[in-house]
């Protein structure tokens, strides 16, 4: 067998996935991570005592099947298998999520539902004029669910106007993106889609159990190793790092796509240095409140189109799991999309703390009364598909294609909308491709970018 000496940058889902594999393999593997934790985005970390995430996750049963057992063996008893009991606050009602078409029939707002059923009728008739979101949506699925709802969460999940939206955002983002895909969701809530995974002591675990399985294969993980410059050379890399300087023959890289050519030596091209510009990602800003009560409701999570509030969901993370978690104290977790420097981005801790109870008010939610408020800051969240950047994101994989050795993928590493399975997936079919004859079979990995290219982000 030949072996490969491989660095990763990140320890996310991908990351974690791909250096697990590569090791079990026989390869030489080098995982570097910023934080001080595994699992990026992904991660888990306590808040008043409770575990929390950054925001809401979930491990989805559409998760591929290998991948989910070896998941369920590392964590054994500790992966739950959960229903899912969320909402949607939808101009003053609330609606069950996911959606089951009893409660749709009780509880949707006056005339909401002959308006959408009218136009689901006449879709027949609606063809987008561009390959817009906006003009996707309301082919699809016409304008009474596209100004109703959809409208109004994407201008708040992405801070443009649907018209400014690339149409892969509608076929990345939406996946009841037409009528009859809509009902099928509907009709199918009682199965799969109504179940998730999720661990005792929060999502990170899946990470923190997969970090150490790739430990125990032979991976070097190096937290706190956030990277500094890439020097490509011949036959391989030398990567500088907070944590010491590594040498490799191949580099796998989901870190941002944007961030890593502006890392590297020599320097990219400058169209391709323009081209980095031309990918931006939405801010995030997770606020937290600790209340002083074993539960605040019984569901898992709140979402919240409404135009009124910049807060897009309230998730309850003790919820979601059967856990450790103290007696007598829950936490909250409101998601704002910003931009970084903007007025929600610089607002104060207490004022965004304040901005949630004020949203909790609206909805007629009981007052929180929160011991303590905290509030992460995420610069880079979501990709945002503007028009035009498709152009960007192509001239950059272009040029991490030329680069011998070079691999992105996950979410930030290809500019996508995916899930943490989605990741772990990529992660998986890299190392595969990779093998333990130390090869890297091409066709393969084209295959898989191929089908990454079709995931559609489970809320």
């Amino acid at each position: 067998m030949t072996s490969r000496t491989l660095t990763i940058l990140g320890a996310g889902p991908g990351g974690l996935g791909a250096g697990y594999r590569a090791a079990l393999a026989g390869h030489e593997v080098t995982i570097l991570e910023r934080a001080a934790r595994s699992g990026g985005l992904a991660g888990s970390f306590e808040v008043g005592g409770v575990m929390v995430d950054h925001g809401s996750h979930r491990l989805h049963p559409a998760t591929e099947p290998r991948l989910l057992e070896e998941l369920k063996r590392l964590l054994g008893g500790d992966l739950q298998e959960r229903r899912r009991h969320g909402r949607i606050y939808l101009e003053g009602r609330w609606i069950a999520f996911p959606l089951q078409a009893a409660d749709l029939l009780r509880n949707l707002p006056p005339g909401f539902a002959l308006a959408a059923g009218r136009d689901a009728v006449l879709s027949w008739t609606r063809k987008p004029k561009e390959d817009t979101f906006s003009d996707l949506l309301l082919a699809g699925l016409g304008p009474t669910m596209c100004d109703r709802f959809y409208f109004p969460y994407a201008r708040k999940l992405w801070g443009l106007e649907p018209s400014q939206i690339d149409g892969e955002q509608a076929r990345r983002r939406v996946s009841g993106n037409g009528a009859g895909k809509l009902l099928r969701k509907v009709r199918g809530s009682g199965r799969v889609g109504a179940s998730f995974y999720y661990p005792r002591r929060g999502f990170g675990q899946l990470w923190d159990e997969l970090a150490a399985a790739a430990a125990r294969a032979g991976a070097d993980i190096r937290m706190e190793s956030g990277v500094r410059r890439v020097e490509q050379r011949p036959g391989g890399f030398r990567i500088q790092a907070a944590g010491g300087v590594f040498e490799a023959e191949l580099l796998w890289s989901t870190v941002p796509l944007a961030a890593l050519a502006r890392s590297f030596e020599p320097e990219p091209p400058e169209e391709v240095l323009q081209a980095a510009g031309g990918l931006r990602s939405r801010a995030m800003l997770l606020v937290y409140l600790v209340v002083p009560r074993a539960q605040y409701t019984e569901y898992d999570a709140h979402y919240v189109p409404d135009p009124r509030t910049p807060v897009t969901r309230i998730s309850e993370p003790k919820n979601y799991r059967d856990g450790d978690d103290p007696a007598g104290r829950t936490v909250l977790c409101a998601e704002v999309p910003c931009t970084v420097g903007d007025g929600l981005w610089t607002r104060r801790d207490a004022e965004l703390g304040m901005l949630v109870e004020d949203t909790l008010a609206m909805m007629g939610l009981p007052a929180a009364d929160p011991a303590a408020v905290f509030v992460k800051r995420v610069p880079a969240a979501y990709p945002v598909y503007g028009q035009g950047y498709a152009a960007s994101f192509e001239k950059l994989m272009g040029w991490a294609e030329s680069v011998p050795g070079l691999l992105t993928f996950g979410r930030h590493g290809l500019f996508a909308h995916n899930n943490s399975h989605h990741a772990l997936e990529m992660g998986w079919a890299a190392a595969e491709a990779l093998g333990s004859g130390g090869s890297f079979d091409e066709g393969t990995w084209e295959a898989s970018l191929e089908r990454f290219a079709s995931h559609v982000v489970e809320d």
